[in-house]
């Protein structure tokens, strides 16, 4: 059975509902994460490969220097499904994660250039 694929405007409604910093973009959901360098580009790349490989639903991924744009849509359903919405889900969660935002024991990165490594968004 073929999964439910959504229209422009569904998909537009539940990015603004579950994932407000992603968007749709030529038939795509896309995100994309500024990183402080080459290392934190690297860290969310190898992140998103390693979700991506235990869903068994592959993002495309374009990269530069600081910065990775993951783009999701169903290729054989050809359009967005809900395993769409439930990688993007993940990354966003394993991505922008930062224990020291939450209580208990892990502190997160210090507030230190030395070892930033992703930018996190103002609003998390």
């Amino acid at each position: 059975m073929a999964a439910r694929t959504y229209s422009d405007a569904e998909v537009e409604d539940r990015l603004r509902d579950e994932l407000p910093t992603w968007r749709l973009e030529e038939g795509w959901i896309r995100r994309t994460y500024k990183t402080q360098g080459w290392k934190g580009t690297l860290m969310v790349i190898n992140a998103v490969g390693h979700l991506a490989e235990a869903a068994f639903h592959h993002p495309d991924i374009t990269a530069s220097y600081a910065w990775v744009e993951v783009r999701l849509v169903n290729h054989a359903a050809k359009g967005i499904t809900d395993a769409d919405f439930a990688l993007a889900k993940m990354i966003e969660q394993v991505v922008m994660w930062q224990p020291g935002k939450e209580d208990g024991p892990l502190q997160g990165t210090p507030d230190d250039p030395r070892f930033a490594y992703i930018r996190y968004d103002k609003s998390s």
